[in-house]
């Protein structure tokens, strides 16, 4: 199997193997090959954004123990960081919200743990939007929802939703693999735009499980698929596991571009770096308040990054950032 005539597959716009992403993902990191691999990745990304790179922007209404124990999240039970339940008043989740739209955030999602109340996120998310200008395009990202609730998302003046299948659901994590499955066509269905990951990937996931999930996120035609890497939580079981590197991050999120089609624009990766946007991502989120990869409670004082941060990492990579609304989650860049 030859890496140059895979490019030039991927590059005709015609769909990779499952084999063939395998062997993309196969080749040393740090090798001609993968370089080969992130530059058309890049090359593509750019044909399909004009150019232009997006920041969405991530703030939680609520921080929470949760039982659905997803073991690379520091807010899963099992993993004792946070013990107690904050959740934010509606004046303080409009502030975060105005305050990403005036900092220019493409798009800004609203963050809840999978067992926040979702008659109260409806309400919140009620307020937040009669607070926002129209045009400002507001992403959910809670829990797995059925049709009727998903319905309810969009009424609330959501324009789509984050939500992933992760690597080795229902093992690594309490929740079912099929909910997660039956989630992204209930919110499909409600016409909400769905953007989804290859995530979070650790040492242990195999190139097998990799080219499958990004099969997977290719065949409901996303906003934008991607790649991210687990953030060790310390002194969890998981953090045993170890992190893989930027530059494999960097590859898989290159392979992931080839392995979509072209109607999916967006290539995302997280945590925002140099090395994941010279390798054709084109998605970066800035976050503030709780975050499910770091240990304290407001992230803007741990891990998170600002809409300003991840402007200049995409400008370190020749990229320009778009100014308005997602096109990601709003249809095409002409």
């Amino acid at each position: 199997m030859n890496t140059h005539d895979l490019i030039k597959k991927s590059y005709n716009g015609e769909s990779l193997s499952q084999k063939e992403l395998v062997h993309l993902l196969s080749v040393p990191s740090d090798s001609a090959e993968s370089y080969s691999i992130m530059a058309a990745a890049n090359r593509i990304s750019k044909e399909l954004s004009n150019g232009h790179a997006e920041i969405h922007a991530q703030f939680a209404l609520n921080l929470a123990p949760c039982p659905c124990n997803c073991m690379f999240c520091s807010f899963a039970n099992a993993n004792n960081i946070f013990t107690e339940e904050t959740t934010l008043l509606p004046e303080e989740a409009i502030a975060y919200a105005k305050q990403f739209e005036q900092n220019g955030a493409n798009a800004i999602f609203v963050m809840t743990t999978a067992k926040y109340a979702f008659d109260q996120f409806i309400e919140m998310s009620q307020e937040i939007r009669r607070n926002l200008n129209s045009g400002t395009t507001l992403i959910a990202n809670v829990g797995d929802q059925t049709l009727k609730n998903a319905k309810k998302i969009k009424d609330a003046g959501y324009t789509g939703v984050y939500h992933a299948l992760r690597l080795r659901e229902g093992s690594d994590t309490g929740l079912s693999p099929q909910k997660r499955k039956d989630s992204i066509c209930n919110f499909n269905e409600a016409g909400l735009v769905v953007g989804t990951c290859v995530e979070p990937v650790g040492p242990e996931h195999t190139n097998e499980e990799l080219a499958q999930m990004i099969e997977f996120t290719a065949s409901f035609n996303p906003a934008y698929s991607g790649a991210a890497r687990r953030i060790t939580i310390p002194g969890t079981q998981m953090a045993q596991l170890g992190m893989i590197t930027e530059l494999r991050m960097a590859q898989i999120v290159a392979v992931t571009r080839l392995g979509m089609p072209r109607t999916v624009m967006g290539n995302c990766t997280h945590e925002p770096c140099t090395l994941g946007s010279a390798a054709g991502a084109n998605l970066f989120w800035a976050e503030l308040g709780a975050n499910p990869r770091d240990i304290k409670a407001r992230t803007e004082e741990g891990r998170g990054d600002t809409i300003e941060q991840c402007a200049s990492l995409f400008m370190e990579s020749n990229w320009d950032v778009l100014k308005g609304p997602s096109k990601y989650y709003n249809g095409s860049l002409s």
